[in-house]
């Protein structure tokens, strides 16, 4: 378990890239960048938008909103020399004519600002102030904690992209501005914001990914709240099945060894809220741990789930 927390407390603070580091490489098409997009919502952070090879103002394209955007495309760039290398994902798949033409936007995290940006408020705020108090001392524990009271940021996180970023990317891009055509994705903490965006702006967003979400909120399965807490929320606030699409996985091995036993109480929550094989999939990886190397094998999985012709 010690090793454990030392590799998550690696992540939290290495995903934080320097501003002035270069564009990303790409195997195809381009990325433009918003430097510093200020927000009155959050933190100033970078947008880097990738624009696929047939990328014309003449069309409109669907629009796949990423967090952690920094690890997205280029390995070179990340801390740790492992990216989702979206870019050749996606070019593959547009070759073979599997998914429909799309935009991606990858929202670079706020570095510290990371674990509170992306935890879902309202399940916290559902808590009884002992379990909260649990909670804040897990995460103090694991060196999560920003401030003496942890302080989810979630719903602030979303107006900005709702309110700000998205207008922005309607504004300056050839886009499909309606929900069928808007997604939202991302991994472990970038999986739980997924989900919570989908909930709470069922309007905006027409499907979601959810990479091994980190349902245990914390480091700990032990005397944890937190998984009771999302189930619940889930319950009470998934979007209806015939207008959104919802795709869950997770491995088994470093973090991922807590996610299948909650993922499948998730599953059974999709099953009674009306969720089938048209706009729902979870899939299980028997060996795979957490890291952009095992989401960038399995990325063509939700692409073609939520973007396929």
């Amino acid at each position: 378990m010690k090793k454990l927390i030392s590799l998550s407390l690696i992540l939290a603070s290495t995903l934080i890239v320097k501003a002035q580091d270069p564009l990303p490489k790409v195997v195809s098409g381009k990325i433009e960048r918003v430097e510093n997009f200020q927000s009155k919502y959050v933190t100033e952070r970078n947008v880097d938008i990738w624009l696929p090879e047939n990328y014309s103002e003449s069309k409109k394209f669907a629009v796949l909103y990423m967090h952690d955007g920094q690890m997205l495309f280029d390995p070179k760039n990340a801390w740790n020399k492992q990216a989702w290398n979206v870019d050749d994902v996606a070019t593959d798949l547009l070759e073979a004519d599997q998914i429909k033409d799309f935009i991606v936007v990858g929202i670079w995290n706020g570095g510290a600002t990371r674990h509170p940006d992306y935890f879902p408020k309202q399940p916290f705020e559902s808590l009884s102030k002992a379990e909260k108090d649990t909670v804040n001392a897990q995460l103090h524990r694991a060196s999560r904690g920003t401030a003496a009271v942890f302080n989810p940021q979630s719903d602030n996180y979303l107006k900005f992209i709702v309110k700000e970023l998205k207008p922005y990317i309607d504004k300056n891009y050839a886009v499909s501005k309606n929900r069928k055509n808007t997604y939202i994705a991302g991994s472990s903490m970038g999986g739980l914001i997924s989900m919570y965006a989908i909930c709470q702006y069922p309007k905006v967003f027409g499907g979601a990914a959810c990479l091994s979400t980190h349902w245990i909120g914390t480091f700990t399965p032990e005397h944890n709240p937190i998984p009771d807490a999302f189930l619940s929320y889930l319950s009470n606030n998934l979007p209806n099945p015939k207008k959104h699409k919802l795709y869950f996985d997770c491995g088994d091995q470093t973090l991922d060894q807590y996610y299948p036993n909650i993922q499948k109480r998730v599953d059974e929550v999709m099953t009674e809220k009306g969720y089938g094989k048209d706009n729902w999939l979870t899939k299980y990886f028997p060996g795979e741990n957490h890291s952009e190397d095992a989401w960038n094998k399995r990325l063509d999985i939700p692409m073609v789930f939520l973007l396929g012709k």
